[in-house]
């Protein structure tokens, strides 16, 4: 019988990759320890996203929703913002839709989720072919062994090593948003994704040096809550070194509220 994480809601941030968004869904549903809920963030996809979101909800084995707003560039901070606000669960773990999950992804995430702290969790990367063979199979044909694929160490499951190993802890730059969990109310706190951060890159890196300053510990969370990365195009970076500036501002300024964040979205959830 497969368990349950009820407390948990599971969101996934997406844009225009319907293909790949598919076989992550597939991999939460194959979970051994389910969420209590799935929000797909949906940062202005073309209507067939939301097509495959509503015929997906009809089966899936818990509550799926699909917050959407309207394509007017990279806005991933505020339609996460929005996910988070209307989330039942209190504790939240993001991910990207193109990150497919190791069966005991959430399972992992539950496992190790303190009061005090977030998770900051890894990826294996999947190269172009790797990818390609993957979609093309309808399910992930990689592993940690397999040929194309980079950091491979963590494509590795061994949870009995997390106790043992658990990383760089002060530093924001190897932020990842991809994989992450937090407690809802330490997001409320900080007033959640900074929608003030313009273009690509750090929305993340930025939201993690406000909730360390607000006294929340990292905990960098190897060789469990594995995900496998799929290889796509990255989008334009010209904002990329500007971000990471704020972000360390922040981070050296003790910052720990951003002035518009989730709080615009509380008050309509």
């Amino acid at each position: 019988m497969t368990e349950r994480f009820a407390g948990a809601s599971l969101i996934i941030a997406t844009y225009n990759w319907k293909e790949a968004l598919a076989l992550v869904l597939s991999s939460v549903r194959a979970q051994t320890t389910l969420p209590g809920e799935v929000i797909v963030a949906d940062d202005g996809s073309r209507d067939d996203t939301r097509e495959l979101v509503t015929r997906e909800a009809a089966a899936f084995p818990v509550p799926l929703r699909h917050v959407w707003q309207e394509d007017l560039g990279f806005r991933k901070g505020r339609i996460l913002n929005e996910a988070m606000a209307r989330a039942a669960g209190e504790y939240l773990i993001a991910i990207d839709g193109d990150m497919l999950l190791h069966p005991a992804f959430v399972r992992s995430h539950a496992r190790f989720a303190r009061r005090g702290w977030f998770i900051q969790g890894s990826r294996m990367m999947l190269g172009g072919r790797a990818t390609t063979r993957t979609l093309a199979a309808g399910h992930l044909t990689a592993g940690p062994f397999s040929p194309d694929v980079r950091n491979r160490i963590n494509g590795i499951h061994a949870p009995f090593l997390s106790v043992l190993s658990r990383g760089e802890r002060g530093s924001i730059r190897r932020t990842r948003g991809c994989n992450i969990s937090f407690w809802r109310d330490d997001i409320v706190r900080v007033n959640g994704y900074n929608e003030d951060m313009e273009g690509w890159g750090r929305e993340d890196t930025e939201l993690v040096a406000r909730l360390m300053n607000s006294g929340v510990r990292r905990r960098n969370l190897k060789f469990a809550a594995v995900a496998y990365h799929l290889h796509h195009r990255t989008r334009p970076t010209d904002s990329d070194a500007a971000n990471l500036e704020r972000a360390l501002s922040v981070a050296r300024d003790g910052i720990t509220r951003c002035p518009h964040g989730i709080d615009r979205h509380l008050r309509t959830a």
